[in-house]
């Protein structure tokens, strides 16, 4: 299953992507009987439901994008705009330095325990969405990253069952003003700018058999400048998740960017910062493409 957000009169609603279409999520849930409280969904619903009630949603769903019904309730990916497919997270907990490669090519010492920072709502922005450029700085930098979303409350659980407790998988953007990250000890001031976080494109459920053997890459201008893979996390997505669950209760929704590889722009010689017009992509294996315009604000 994968779940997306798209804008129908200037609000996200919840979809479900079938093959090249969107189906909205509310039709889909009627015709598979399955029954919410409020007429507007939201994926944070949709991934507390139970594996039965979740197939017969995909099965309704698949149904509805084959008949292709003469109602709006179908439309095609490429001319939908598509938003962050977790749009109103409670957390959006972000690691760094998670990379061995990465980690070498800062200087810095390997973590002992994972390195932990937030972003926030305010920051998501979807697959194709622009990244803006913010007036108060010149060194924006792009890192690729694997995002986790948590599909059920945990507290306190061991990395044996982390898994257990994950909703799916996205792309992730953790973009960076650097030159406001390194004025201080705190980096938050560089992390959670508006449009600092697209993701997407949808939030893939029950199709990643292992995290920790993903490609992973990105790309500026059709240039590579990052590519690895995920088993080279120096903090598995299970054991981030049950360190995390040591700190704080985690809900349905949250979401949690599990680092980037090595490749970031304000380590390379001459450095290379995000600049108007520049396109830049995100992939990761089995799991989707961002690709997402750099503008001035």
């Amino acid at each position: 299953m994968k779940l997306v957000t798209y804008e129908s009169d200037a609000k996200w609603r919840a979809g479900l992507m079938v093959g090249d279409n969107v189906v909205d999520a509310t039709v889909a849930a009627k015709a598979a009987l399955v029954h919410f409280d409020t007429e507007w969904i939201s994926n944070r619903q949709i991934i507390r439901l139970n594996p039965q009630q979740r197939s017969g949603l995909e099965s309704a769903a698949s149904d509805i994008a084959e008949a292709k019904p003469a109602d709006l309730i179908v439309f095609p990916v490429d001319s939908t705009r598509l938003g962050p497919p977790i749009p109103d997270p409670d957390k959006i907990i972000c690691l760094g330095l998670n990379y061995k490669s990465h980690v070498e090519e800062t200087g810095f010492k390997p973590p002992e325990v994972p390195i932990l920072f937030s972003k926030y709502r305010n920051a998501l922005v979807g697959p194709t969405s622009p990244i803006l450029l913010p007036g108060m700085s010149a060194e924006i930098d792009y890192e690729a990253e694997l995002a986790v979303v948590i599909g059920k409350q945990c507290k306190d659980i061991a990395a044996e069952d982390a898994l257990n407790y994950v909703a799916g998988y996205m792309a992730f953007n953790d973009v960076s003003a650097r030159d406001l990250q390194f004025q201080t000890g705190q980096w938050l001031s560089g992390k959670t700018l508006d449009t600092f976080a697209p993701c997407g494109p949808a939030l893939v459920i029950d199709e990643i058999n292992d995290p920790q053997d993903l490609d992973i890459s990105a790309c500026v201008n059709g240039q590579t400048l990052q590519q690895s893979n995920t088993r080279n996390m120096i903090f598995s997505v299970a054991e981030t998740i049950a360190y995390i669950s040591q700190l704080m209760t985690l809900e349905p929704g949250d979401i949690i960017a599990t680092g980037t590889p090595e490749g970031v722009g304000f380590k390379r010689n001459p450095p290379i910062f995000l600049r108007d017009g520049d396109i830049v992509e995100v992939e990761i294996e089995g799991i989707g493409r961002l690709r997402n315009p750099v503008a001035s604000q």
